[in-house]
């Protein structure tokens, strides 16, 4: 999403210009973290799925079986500053997606997004997506905060915009972080001054 890479970009040098370093990026440690890359894997997968009856029920329970996953990335993590920020968004979206079996997208908000007057938007092949009418639940949770930039327009929810602000947080403190030194885990030879004599 191009507006979450925008929020990690202005993290990043609001940490800089408050003397951050770039080269902290290569120390951050994160517990657990290839489920990032299975939960990006289990979306992604939705796509492929065939066009049968069974494949909407498969895709609901991909895209939730992934935030489930940054659920309990965040919890492993919950230690590092910004997490549970983050945690309390991807909580926001799972609920929101589990009670009405995608997340709602309210159609005014994608004709403001996209700048275009539409009837409604489109969300064709998209597991993890439902219109937002009046059986929709949580509707404060969806999909309902119209965001146009530089010409790409986008809804977001507010779980998208916690998520975002712990990430920016958590990215902005990892940066601002004291140089390491000595990696996690190395062992270091006694000096002279340790030898007796």
């Amino acid at each position: 999403m191009l507006w979450l890479a925008i929020v990690l970009f202005l993290a990043l040098v609001i940490a800089i210009l408050r003397g951050g370093r770039l080269v902290n990026l290569g120390d951050i440690e994160l517990k657990a973290w290839w489920l990032l890359l299975v939960s990006l894997g289990l979306q992604l997968g939705t796509r492929w799925l065939p066009d049968e009856t069974w494949s909407e029920t498969a895709g609901v329970v991909m895209v939730l079986a992934s935030f489930a996953l940054l659920m309990v990335l965040v919890m492993l993590n919950r230690s590092k500053p910004g997490m549970w920020i983050a945690g309390l968004g991807v909580l926001m979206n799972f609920t929101v997606i589990a009670f009405n079996g995608g997340m709602p997208v309210l159609a005014g908000a994608a004709e403001v997004a996209s700048g275009f007057t539409v009837a409604e938007p489109d969300i064709s092949g998209s597991f993890k997506h439902v219109l937002l009418d009046e059986t929709s639940r949580l509707v404060f949770f969806a999909d309902v905060i119209p965001l146009r930039l530089v010409s790409v327009g986008e809804v977001i929810s507010l779980g998208d915009i916690f998520l975002a602000l712990g990430l920016g947080v958590f990215l902005e403190q990892e940066l601002r972080r004291p140089r390491r030194w000595f990696k996690h885990g190395a062992s270091a030879q006694p000096g002279s001054a340790n030898r007796p004599t």
